[in-house]
């Protein structure tokens, strides 16, 4: 059996599939990322999900895809972890969730962008992917991202340039005090998915002139850096994963034509997706 993965730094899905590509088992850990959680948050979030412990000694294969595992030190540190969690498996392969995007939205060559916590983008040849700029990260880079979206609502909310009816609904949902905030990005794990969660607020809210602004905006600093940077842009869709895009279809539609670029598919979750790919070039090879 093969189990695969999709990880980001908020959740990561698996997914269990048999000899015949027939779905087993479909279960959801917290994320998961190398690069920003400690090995003993890792090795904990993984022991508290009990359909992953039942049965850890029968999978045979582990492919995970994963946000903070495009470089080789965590990616090495993770893949230590899952071969000892999973002692019956022959086979572990960690590679970045760039390359689950891709292969969620397409089989043919264009550029795929990740707007989930984070943010990241690659040019997909129809078999591998380029990266053009290694990411990162929340702190210097993650345009368009929910982290990105997150700092940007609190700062607002601060300099006072949301609007008043938003600011009021805003700050009774949410702790906005500043030794709260502070505290939790200077001295808690995790910042980057504590500030995603604000990002909630643009999408329980009905749209208005702020909201599409303020995706605009992100959507035109992330086409700028991390969609134009690729040659290829001009001639191949753009494809899209992650909920921040699929819940602002049509702001990324129209944050691309003055561009003109050409809008390609849009996927909510990468491991959906996937499942597709496996039957198709994995499972029945």
């Amino acid at each position: 059996m093969i189990l695969i993965a999709d990880g980001g730094s908020t959740k990561c899905d698996w997914i269990l599939l048999d000899l015949k590509g027939e779905q087993v088992l479909k279960t959801r850990t917290k994320g998961l990322n190398p690069a920003v959680f400690k090995a003993e948050v890792l090795e904990q979030r993984l022991a508290e999900n009990d359909d992953l412990k039942q049965v850890r000694e029968k999978v045979e294969k582990v492919h995970f895809y994963g946000a903070g595992c495009g470089t080789p030190k965590p990616t090495a540190a993770l893949k230590v972890l899952l071969e000892t969690y999973f002692t019956g498996a022959s086979e572990v392969q960690v590679q970045e969730d760039m390359v689950a995007a891709a292969y969620a939205v397409t089989d043919k060559p264009g550029i795929v962008c990740i707007l989930g916590t984070g943010s990241n983008s690659c040019y997909f040849n129809g078999k591998t992917v380029r990266t053009a700029v290694d990411s990162l990260g929340y702190i210097l880079m993650d345009e368009a991202s929910g982290n990105y979206f997150g700092k940007r609502l609190i700062r607002d909310y601060y300099y006072k340039k949301m609007p008043k009816s938003l600011a009021d609904i805003f700050e009774k949902e949410y702790d906005l005090s500043s030794d709260s905030i502070k505290e939790n990005i200077y001295k808690k794990d995790n910042p980057n998915t504590y500030l995603a969660h604000f990002a909630e607020f643009i999408f329980k809210n009905e749209r208005n002139g702020y909201f599409y602004q303020l995706i605009a905006e992100g959507m035109q600093n992330f086409i700028e850096h991390r969609v134009l940077c690729f040659k290829e842009a001009q001639n191949v869709p753009i494809h899209f994963v992650g909920s921040i895009a699929y819940f602002s279809q049509d702001i990324v539609k129209d944050a691309l034509q003055p561009y003109r670029l050409t809008t390609g598919n849009f996927v909510q979750r990468p491991i959906d997706g996937i499942l597709d790919y496996y039957r198709k070039h994995v499972i029945n090879q």
